[in-house]
């Protein structure tokens, strides 16, 4: 008896291509988002025959051809700030265009690093992107044994790419700002202490304070979230006034207005001003209209994906890619 196993046989890429009416190359690309282009209209017809015969890629076959697997992890202390959205969404649709996936890998504390590194767990990427400032460039390294490693926090070494803001030029700007509004003192609302990031903030903002002549008479710690924001407002109502509130977090600032709206009629401050830090999307609406410090995110997400897409750019000892800040003054100050 003579049996046709044809039908039985998964789709390959050349049925893909040849019922797309392209060439195996074409079909590839089309499918593999990878940087060489493909016209939108070879696109849609290479997606469509590929839906009609059930193919799917062979990652794995993909992964021993081109000796990677288009996987980029993403390494960071936890999701839960609103920063955090508006500058992972940007990040993983660029990433994406480049031919890749991310995984998030949630660190959470420096234990869950030395965890990662007894139990051997690590993943097998091209590229780590490094936001937590639990795990410095070595530690990372180790985790996924790569050199790939693009530091994003201040833990940062010599033998891998570095991208980060410059943030002292935005926090000068805003505090020469509240100066000029007569502010002479303020209260200060800080984040997580033990984040090396967060300590150069405090140091540039407290140098900024003492060149402006802006007496600093309470530090509250908060740790960047809308939560603490809204307790710091809480322990402000039974201090003395002061001229101005900063911030290094917008969702702390928005804490403090929500707990404080009757000080800002059509959000103008009458008691004092308030400043935020992240320029988040959320302080361009009416509900929100804070003044803060950002820099542009696009021109970072392309610094970090650059790096990605092009490792052999890098060499051991290369300065830091720093993307500067700027003031954006809004109703609140």
């Amino acid at each position: 008896m003579n049996h046709d196993n044809s039908r039985d046989a998964s789709p390959t890429i050349a049925d893909v291509a040849r019922l797309a009416g392209v060439s195996r190359a074409v079909a590839s690309r089309a499918l593999s988002n990878q940087a060489r282009p493909v016209s939108f209209e070879k696109r849609e017809r290479v997606i469509a025959a590929a839906a009609g015969l059930g193919y799917k890629p062979n990652l794995l076959a993909q992964s021993l051809t081109t000796k990677t697997v288009n996987l980029v992890a993403v390494v960071v202390n936890h999701i839960h700030d609103l920063s955090d959205l508006d500058l992972f969404d940007r990040l993983i649709d660029q990433v994406q265009t480049i031919g890749k996936q991310v995984i998030l890998i949630r660190i959470g504390s420096v234990a869950r690093v030395e965890e990662f590194l007894r139990t051997g767990v690590a993943y097998h990427v091209d590229a780590a992107l490094v936001f937590s400032d639990f795990a410095n460039a070595l530690t990372v390294r180790r985790m996924f044994r790569s050199d790939h490693v693009i530091m994003l926090n201040g833990l940062h070494d010599e033998f891998s790419p570095v991208i980060i803001p410059d943030e002292n030029a935005g926090i000068v700007e805003a505090v020469a700002h509240a100066a000029s509004k007569k502010v002479r003192n303020a209260v200060f609302v800080t984040g997580r202490a033990s984040s090396q990031v967060e300590q150069a903030r405090i140091r540039s903002y407290e140098e900024a304070f003492s060149y402006y002549g802006i007496d600093l008479i309470r530090s509250i710690q908060g740790d960047y979230s809308y939560e603490s924001g809204h307790a710091a407002a809480r322990a402000l109502a039974g201090s003395d006034p002061c001229d101005a509130v900063f911030c290094t977090s917008d969702a702390m600032a928005m804490g403090i207005l929500d707990v404080c709206r009757a000080d800002f009629p059509n959000g103008r401050p009458s008691r004092f001003r308030l400043y935020g830090f992240d320029n988040l999307s959320l302080t361009n609406f009416d509900a929100y209209p804070i003044s803060s410090i950002g820099y542009d995110k696009a021109l970072y997400v392309r610094h970090i994906v650059d790096a990605v897409a092009n490792p052999g750019n890098f060499t051991p000892g290369q300065s830091p890619v720093t993307v500067p800040t700027r003031f954006v003054p809004r109703l609140t100050a």
